[in-house]
């Protein structure tokens, strides 16, 4: 029998026997009836019965020891507290438990923690409908990924993973973008960032002394362990992950200085909702425009964002940031009045490097797989509930409910059915019916205590609330954010501060979802105030809502536009403001919202769209390559990318906000367009 799987059994036979004394024990008791222990000596027993209290206390299950007054480790007395095993009840909503449901049926696949979603939802959801079972999707799509992308990438998030939670240093090659090399780490691992389809490492490094931000995608080869140690190091206590998820673009990394930005009227209340937490927003006396102040690390981020912005926002200092505004407008000015040198020649165009996103739907592979531990516990309280009601349970099922293979349903089965209480009692004995494909079970009289649901493991309840903070509030199923609340009461802490965070880049549309979240599920329609910022223009829209679908941008409300008579997109973050009305409308058969979920929201390509050939200066090609395609290359680093577009006044604001480093050289109306617009701009 494998080492691993020794261990296992061993760790499950302890918690039974000491649920089932319910009364302290000894160590010496524990070596006589604990199965896996009997057979060791007196060495092997304290090593191994320490390495398994460690081990189980490092998965939120620790025991209680009663230490003698004397001091004698021999007299210690051992037992669990049924609280340090078992989750409290949570009382969720049908809404909340629809909402769960949805999230998992959505993600499934497509989020690099599916599984350990997969087990946390059977626990927490325990004695009501089971949220394996595929609910009604009607109202939500994912057009973008949460995977890992690719299996080189999902290796070292798995890597990673395991070494934040078991404190251990690592190594790994990896490539610096603002110096173009690659060279070797080595990383104390605190937390996991997931930020605009990206996974983020956040860990000291031992060759800076300092925190810093490592992206998975620029990992090269493997993640190894630095030692062979159980522990390397403890994560310092001070140590907050949220700072880092609640960073804008401009502000990674040591900070600079502090910006004054004024922002027009036009545009204030998009600042006050989508920027406000970056920095300070004040009024400014005498008119209806806002004054910016925000603290940033890099100057060029935040004269991309200024860029972005059009005629409605000016830097007003510190003064060498004003300068350095003025010094990229002029460079645009000049890269579109006068060709860009590129350098004597061009060579052939290579493929685009990968940037790290899966192009298949993620559903290949998983990048997270939960411990087994956790899978035999879920699969353990499966089979006595099946028992209890006298039910058996069909093989191909259960593998399909817990996502493994025949092999693996098999070998764990096996494993739970000689786990035992001590003295020949044992947890449960299921026999598989070869020929009808299927489990019965025959619960002993003990295994109640794994009839309720066990706490979540540290990597099952990270799954848990990073899904719902992916998905936030955007499924008219229900409200996931009152169901993570009553979830992090129960477990007694927030786990995205125990190793992944989720980041939402800068928009918060929480209110408008909602509202629009009510009109699909009330199939009344929807009044739009919606800001067109390509043209900076504002429309008021009726709209029949369908669907919420998310993509590369953010988040949007698939519509039919009864005066286009036709299927329209609006970004939330652009939606000044949302109303339900009292006319309802009964859906279109012909209309699918969710039809394009494929394409551009992954994308970011509209279908039949033009292209522009834009040159990148060599400073900023290295950047240009994990995101663009790229058609040329010149000696001198430069390189020649194409952008799809559908309308010229997007392409010219993506170009302003490449703050000079980049030049459209077709077609010619593109080329006039962004020197008319940096022209206004200077």
């Amino acid at each position: 029998m494998a080492k691993d799987t020794e261990k296992l059994i061993r760790q499950l036979s302890l918690i039974s026997y000491l649920m089932a004394e319910r009364r302290p024990v000894t160590a010496l008791d524990i070596k006589r009836d604990v199965e896996g222990y009997s057979g060791m000596n007196e060495d092997a027993f304290a090593r191994r019965f320490y390495a398994d209290r460690s081990e189980l206390e490092s998965l939120r299950i620790p025991l209680t020891v009663e230490k003698p007054l004397d001091g004698v480790a021999e007299q210690e007395n051992y037992s669990l507290r049924p609280e340090n095993f078992h989750l409290p009840a949570i009382e969720f909503s049908d809404s909340e438990l629809a909402a769960l449901a949805t999230a998992l049926s959505l993600l499934d696949g497509e989020f690099a923690y599916a599984e350990p979603l997969r087990l946390a939802l059977q626990q927490i959801t325990w004695g009501r409908p089971s949220p394996l079972q595929a609910p009604d999707q009607r109202g939500v799509a994912l057009g973008i990924t949460a995977s890992a992308g690719g299996h080189d990438l999902s290796q070292r998030l798995v890597k990673i993973e395991t070494a934040i939670f078991r404190h251990k240093t690592i190594t790994f090659d990896y490539y610096t973008m603002e110096r173009d090399e690659v060279g070797p780490r080595k990383v104390d691992p605190y937390h996991l960032l997931y930020r605009g389809c990206q996974f983020y490492l956040l860990g000291h490094s031992h060759e800076r002394e300092a925190l810093r931000v490592f992206r998975l995608s620029r990992i090269r080869g493997k993640v190894a362990y630095a030692t062979k140690a159980e522990h390397d190091f403890r994560r310092p206590v001070g140590f907050d992950p949220r700072s880092y998820a609640n960073r804008s673009d401009w502000q990674f990394g040591e900070v600079a200085g502090s910006a004054e930005i004024r922002v027009a009227e036009r545009i204030a209340w998009q600042l006050d909702r989508h920027f406000g937490r970056y920095g300070e927003v004040r009024k400014i006396e005498g008119s209806g425009d806002r004054l910016f102040v925000t603290d940033y690390s890099s100057s060029r981020q935040l004269i991309s964002w200024v860029l972005g912005l059009g005629e409605h926002a000016s830097i007003l200092g510190p003064p060498e940031l004003v300068d350095e505004l003025a010094r990229r407008v002029k460079l645009i000015v000049e890269r579109h009045s006068h060709a860009p040198s590129a350098g004597p020649a061009s060579v052939a165009a290579t493929p685009a490097a990968s940037n790290g996103v899966a192009e298949s739907n993620g559903r290949a592979e998983a990048a997270i797989r939960p411990e087994r531990f956790a899978r035999l516990v879920t699969l353990a309280s499966i089979l006595i509930q099946a028992g209890r009601s006298g039910q058996s349970l069909e093989l191909e099922d259960l593998c399909r409910r817990l996502q493994i293979s025949d092999g693996e349903l098999r070998e764990d089965i096996g494993v739970l059915n000689v786990v035992n209480f001590g003295g020949g009692s044992y947890v449960l004995y299921a026999e598989i019916d070869e020929d009808a494909g299927s489990v019965t079970v025959d619960p002993e009289p003990y295994s109640d205590n794994f009839a309720r649901p066990a706490r979540l493991l540290p990597v099952e309840a990270k799954a848990l609330v990073a899904a719902i903070d992916l998905i936030g509030e955007h499924l008219p199923q229900g409200s996931l954010t009152s169901a993570r609340e009553k979830i992090v009461a129960a477990l007694g802490e927030d786990p995205m501060e125990q190793g992944l965070q989720v980041a939402h880049g800068g928009s918060d549309d929480s209110d408008v979802s909602r509202v629009v979240s009510k009109a699909i599920t009330k199939r009344v329609l929807l009044e739009l105030d919606y800001y067109k910022e390509n043209e900076d223009e504002f429309s008021v829209r009726r709209v029949e809502p369908y669907a919420l679908i998310n993509g590369r941008e953010g988040w949007y409300v698939a519509t039919f536009d009864p005066g286009k008579q036709d299927v329209r997109h609006f970004r939330l973050d652009r939606i000044k403001r949302a109303e339900l009305t009292s006319v309802r409308f009964e859906p279109r058969a012909e209309v699918n919202p969710s039809a394009d979920v494929e394409g551009w929201p992954r994308t970011g390509e509209v279908a039949a769209s033009r292209s522009a050939r834009v040159w990148i200066s060599p400073e900023r090609a290295r950047w240009a390559r994990e995101q663009r395609k790229l058609v040329a290359e010149y000696d001198d680093g430069a390189i020649v990318v194409e952008l799809s577009f559908a309308g010229l006044d997007w392409l010219v604001r993506e170009v302003l906000k490449e703050a000079g480093d980049a030049a459209v050289l077709e077609p010619p109306d593109a080329r006039s367009a962004v020197l008319a617009a940096a022209k206004r701009m200077r």
